[in-house]
């Protein structure tokens, strides 16, 4: 599924795929009429160490009024549950026979145009939040979200709370909503960019640190690295990483990176003649296929379709 991987493209720094985890659970549920909950629950090991992420996609068409849609996509990591069927939200009952497993959710949240104009009155205003609740806006387009506490704690209520039935419902509704609530506000405060290069980029020894974040990345093509452990590197939080990288360079980490190591790529195999999986090697990608799929997104090419040119 490429929204599934697109997340867990950009959540690190890794080729990952979701073909490359272990499905253990899918379910979809129609919170109300035009609200939906997609969840995909993988197993994860120690070593696919992923950044949480949250993404809002805004869903545009001009003719076919059921493609219009918000979408908020989040990836969850570091979330331990036990199978035991005795043990209620991952709270395990009995500790020394503990199954309790890493797991990774991807949530995805669909918001239809029929469910949304409810919330649009006549007299609307021309804040971004209103524009799109209203399709005003003629162009899709996806934007991070940022991962609050308030973000993260809906997040966690959905995945564990012990609602059933009629009540879940209730409940979910309410959940999801606020989720919406949150996306816009963070929305609006990314367009209006209020204080933040001021209040952060501001300062010379901030500055320095997304100067270095960048060269890091550009001497690691080769050996990815998570938002995570670059923030640690240089010694900032994530938020601010990614948004003064943002604001420095006018594109997000990935982006940048993912166009650095594509043009080095182009450069191994173009003008040094290696094999595409030499290349795939070099470039730190867990398969040929994966590293394949990342050249021609980026390129329009396969490796292959280049060294033949």
């Amino acid at each position: 599924m490429d929204m599934i991987n697109d997340i867990l493209t950009e959540s690190e720094l890794r080729p990952l795929m979701s073909e490359s985890l272990e499905l253990i659970d899918e379910s979809v549920l129609e919170i109300s009429l035009g609200m939906q909950l997609r969840r995909y629950a993988y197993k994860l090991t120690r070593e696919q160490e992923l950044d949480d992420l949250g993404i809002l996609s805004y869903h545009y068409h001009p003719k076919k009024t059921n493609d219009k849609k918000i979408e908020l996509r989040f990836c969850i990591s570091n979330n331990r549950y036990c199978s035991n069927p005795e043990c209620k939200s991952g709270q395990c009952q009995q500790r020394q026979k503990c199954s309790r497993e890493q797991r990774l959710n991807i949530l995805v949240f669909q918001y239809s145009f029929s469910y949304l104009k409810q919330f649009v009155g006549k007299n609307t205003s021309q804040s971004i939040s209103d524009e799109l609740m209203a399709f005003r806006k003629k162009t899709s387009f996806t934007n991070t979200v940022n991962l609050c506490n308030r973000t993260r704690e809906i997040i966690q209520n959905i995945l564990n709370h012990n609602y059933t039935s009629t009540l879940q419902t209730i409940y979910l509704n309410s959940q999801v909503q606020a989720l919406l609530l949150y996306g816009l506000e963070c929305l609006a405060e990314d367009k209006s960019e209020e204080s933040f290069a001021c209040t952060f980029l501001a300062h010379e020894d901030d500055r320095a640190r997304i100067m270095q974040a960048k060269d890091i990345l550009l001497q690691r093509l080769g050996e990815p690295i998570t938002i995570r452990e670059l923030s640690r590197k240089v010694g900032t939080n994530e938020c601010y990483l990614k948004k003064g990288f943002k604001s420095m360079f006018g594109t997000t980490i990935f982006d940048f990176y993912q166009n650095e190591r594509m043009n080095h790529a182009r450069y191994l195999l173009y003008e040094k003649g290696l094999s595409v999986t030499e290349v795939s090697d070099l470039l730190g990608y867990s398969s040929i296929s994966h590293f394949s799929t990342a050249f021609k997104k980026h390129t329009g090419l396969k490796p292959c379709e280049l060294l033949l040119r």
